[in-house]
């Protein structure tokens, strides 16, 4: 059955694209509709205009489309998590409190904490009870606006577990109303059995897992963790080299803790995205922006770790087109709220309020090979739609912290209304 939305303030379409994310002054063009309707047939939108110029051309739809009435709200498409590590066992709350007492990240991590608790974890863990864990945190998701979700894998660290992983995200996209897109990331760190033979445990990923990940149809993307201590920006080419022989897309996280030339690798090897950058260099920056790759940023991350954010607005104006994620993960980043991230965005990254939403929705969808299909409201992409209780997109950013969300179709079926779980 059709549906057709009426009366919205302002409906935030992000149209015209031009296949490509935006960069740039781009970044602000938000192509603001006041007071128009979208066309949903079936699962697809038919149409965004004023509702006499719909009645002119969909006369047939409008006659028995259910009518929802977005009087005094906004309608933007349905946000777009590009980066999270959903699916997982366990958590780190004492880790966070080892922070607050001083210690960092990587020593955390070197007493056999960080990644490596939450390998321990997974491994532990059932697919059935990750899977029940996931689903239970996609429901938050999608509470929150968001509709599509990347899900890494990296908390297995061997075969077995990390198909666990990837086997997990493949079953909640075919079962969860949101879309999980699914990244192989068997690079996130270097299993403490490897210690002092990391080329050995390099190899195992390039010839053992890489092969798996693609003769299953596991993932579309490969990720690596390029950082000092973890992976070197030699075997992290290697990596990515490899993966792309099999059909992955590379991904990089780059630069977090230390410039380690991660983003310039991610120009290098013609990654999609390189995500965090919260120290990337100048150089970097601009072999990125002329590459085209798509800077991921995650302030929850910095927000978290106490850490300095990443500079989102000279990456910005320097020509690199900007996502933002929430990076869920249970070390630096617990949090399921995208909208809060955005908050943080313009307050710590000097991101404006039309650019956050560019990067959460149509830069974000690109970061994840979607850009065709999600992350604007146009005829022939998906009905993936939020419907916000706020009467302009300005208030989205000025009440920080809040969660604004009234309604979320997905492919064009109503899956929260009144913000509760239909």
């Amino acid at each position: 059955m059709a549906k057709l939305i009426i009366n919205a303030n302002e409906i935030i379409t992000l149209k015209g694209s031009d296949k490509r994310p935006r960069t740039k002054e781009g970044m602000s063009e938000l192509a603001i509709l006041a007071n128009g309707c979208v066309l949903i047939d079936q699962d697809q939108i038919a149409a965004v205009g004023t509702l006499e110029e719909l009645q002119q051309d969909y006369s047939h739809l409008l006659e028995q489309a259910e009518v929802i009435d977005a009087a005094g709200k906004v309608v933007m498409p349905g946000l777009v998590d590009c980066h999270t590590h959903l699916v997982h066992g366990g958590t780190r709350e004492n880790e966070f409190n080892m922070r607050l007492n001083g210690a960092s990240y990587m020593e955390i991590m070197n007493a056999g904490g960080g990644i490596h608790s939450t390998a321990k974890s997974t491994r532990n863990a059932s697919f059935e009870e990750l899977y029940d864990k996931a689903y239970r945190h996609l429901n938050e998701f999608l509470k929150y606006g968001v509709t599509t979700v990347e899900a890494k894998s990296g908390y297995g660290l061997d075969w077995e577990h990390e198909k666990k992983q990837l086997e997990v995200a493949k079953k909640l996209h075919d079962t969860h109303a949101v879309d999980v897109i699914s990244t192989f990331m068997g690079a996130h760190a270097v299993p403490r059995e490897f210690k002092g033979r990391e080329d050995e445990f390099v190899d195992i990923i390039i010839h053992e897992m890489l092969p798996k990940v693609a003769e299953e149809k596991l993932a579309e993307f490969n990720d690596v963790f390029c950082e000092k201590g973890v992976f070197t920006p030699e075997q992290s080419r290697k990596i990515l080299e490899a993966g792309k022989q099999y059909g992955l897309t590379p991904k990089i996280h780059a630069d977090e803790i230390e410039p380690y030339e991660g983003s310039e690798l991610a120009a290098e090897v013609g990654a999609i995205s390189a995500e965090h950058l919260l120290v990337a260099s100048d150089e970097g920056i601009r072999r990125m922006a002329e590459a085209g790759t798509i800077g991921v940023l995650l302030p929850g991350t910095a927000f978290f770790l106490r850490a300095p954010f990443a500079r989102g607005r000279l990456m910005i104006d320097c020509g690199v087109p900007i996502a933002i994620s929430t990076d869920f993960n249970p070390g630096s980043s617990p949090t399921i709220s995208l909208p809060f991230i955005m908050n943080l965005a313009c307050m710590n990254m000097d991101l404006t309020l039309e650019e956050v939403l560019t990067a959460s929705t149509i830069n974000a969808a690109y970061a994840i090979n979607r850009g065709h299909l999600i992350g604007s409201l146009e005829t022939g992409k998906k009905a993936d739609i939020l419907i916000l209780n706020v009467a302009n997109y300005k208030q989205l950013q000025y009440h920080y912290g809040m969660n604004h969300t009234h309604m979320v179709l997905k492919n064009g079926e109503i899956v929260i209304k009144d913000a509760v779980l239909q």
